[in-house]
């Protein structure tokens, strides 16, 4: 009996690439490839990339360059490109950096079986295709292996927004939503070994506009609802959100479906309507809050995340004001912040209106502050609270398991009935810089 090949697969970016990763791993299986933490003794190496920030490629090529002694050790090593930084720069990945073997876009990665073969027939493919066929359909079926408790599903690709400084229309293409009937027997699937909380995945996830069994199409509301009848399925989220596309039925989901959880990430990334104007975001600030309003309505203890870049072309002193009077507004309880940078191929990496560095560095130093309160008094608030906990794995200290709140926090508990995938309540008792300490109720 042959020996499996082992693959190694570093993950950069968002939770899509963490479940394209994972769908990778499985194609190759087919191969005989089985994973590995380690990449010294690898057969072949793939880096899932992410071409959101600012000097992804570069990033990339660096990253590629200290694997050049683990090649000149084993001219039989494989090492390929995927994701996004795949998808853009093609085949100037492969006249950079000559070790690599393969280069192979977001939506072609079902693939990797045959290149994999081309590979060893002494080929250097590269696939970048927006190919017709739906890359799910095509992918391999592997072991059933027992899962963690939480797990990731893409159920939506692509964006039809063409934001000014975004990427993803290039790079992973037009919204295209899957089949309802195949995502709930995929989470069925999960479920059946051992996923206890689904996190369902898009670019632009509440655009879901799913085919459903009998015809016509689902919204991610009724998915959702259909989900939630799969028996040991406790927990559904969603992410990431565009504020234009939160339906009346997803926002009252909110409220009628206890299987959705409480947290809600809505990205805004600026408070001025000048500056959104310019985004070509299609929403103004107050249309984000009014919307808001209604959703916390629904769910008055919804715990609420943002996305937002500062220093973007043309924004003044009242613009970066008027995103602060937002931020104020609204209270997150978590936000993710970045200066603004060009991404080839952008309508705003065009604009002539840069913001010197130091203005931007400035403003999100400010923000950062502002947001890092935001977040600390979520927590705080936590403390004396018990709330429900989905333990994953054990932490850093004996005898402690780590898990998520219904919010998304973080909580360790030091007590032997808590094991992974198991939820129980749990008393909060202190709050830490990224953690909720607590005791089993």
């Amino acid at each position: 009996m042959s020996q499996a090949k082992k693959l190694y697969i570093k993950t950069y970016g968002c939770q899509m690439n963490v479940y394209d990763s994972e769908r990778m791993a499985e194609a190759l299986g087919a191969s005989g490839y089985v994973t590995t933490d380690c990449a010294d003794d690898a057969d072949m190496i793939l880096l899932n990339t992410c071409h959101i920030r600012e000097k992804a490629a570069e990033k990339v090529y660096s990253e590629l360059g200290r694997f050049k002694t683990l090649k000149a050790a084993n001219p039989d090593l494989r090492i390929g490109v995927a994701g996004c930084v795949a998808q853009a720069e093609g085949a100037e990945i492969m006249r950079r950096q000559p070790l690599v073997d393969l280069v192979v876009g977001p939506q072609t990665y079902h693939r990797l079986p045959a290149m994999e073969a081309a590979v060893r027939a002494g080929a250097r493919p590269v696939d970048t295709d927006f190919p017709e066929e739906d890359k799910f359909d095509h992918l391999p079926r592997g072991p059933r292996a027992k899962r963690g408790p939480a797990a990731f599903l893409t159920v939506q690709e692509g964006c039809d927004k063409f934001c000014a400084f975004c990427v993803v229309p290039y790079t992973r293409g037009a919204e295209v939503s899957r089949p309802a009937a195949r995502l709930v027997a995929e989470a069925r699937d999960l479920v059946d070994r051992g996923v206890r909380e689904i996190t369902l995945l898009g670019q632009n996830v509440n655009a879901y506009h799913g085919a459903g069994p009998t015809g016509g199409d689902w919204s991610l509301a009724r998915l959702i609802d259909a989900l939630a009848e799969i028996d040991g399925l406790a927990r559904i989220r969603f992410t990431t959100s565009h504020p234009n596309d939160m339906r009346e039925d997803l926002i009252a989901a909110f409220a009628d479906q206890p299987k959705l959880m409480p947290y809600l990430h809505l990205p805004v990334q600026s408070g001025s309507d000048r500056i959104l104007k310019r985004m070509n975001r299609k929403h103004s600030a107050e249309s984000y809050l009014a919307l808001i309003a209604r959703l916390r309505a629904a769910r008055p203890d919804l715990m609420l995340s943002g996305d937002f870049i500062v220093g973007f072309p043309g924004e003044t002193d009242a613009d970066f004001d008027d995103t602060m009077a937002l931020v104020r507004s609204v209270g997150y309880g978590q936000a993710y912040s970045f200066k603004y940078s060009a991404r080839p191929g952008t309508p705003a990496a065009e604009r002539k209106d840069m913001i010197a560095d130091d203005v931007a560095s400035a403003r999100l130093a400010r923000l950062q502050a502002l947001l890092s309160d935001q977040q600390r008094a979520a927590q705080a608030a936590m403390v004396g609270r018990t709330v429900s906990v989905l333990f994953e794995k054990p932490g850093r200290l004996p005898g402690q398991m780590v898990g998520k709140s219904e919010y998304l926090h973080a909580v360790h508990v030091t007590d032997p009935r808590a094991a992974p995938g198991t939820i129980a309540r749990v008393r909060i008792v202190s709050s830490g810089p990224n953690s909720l300490a607590g005791e089993l109720a």
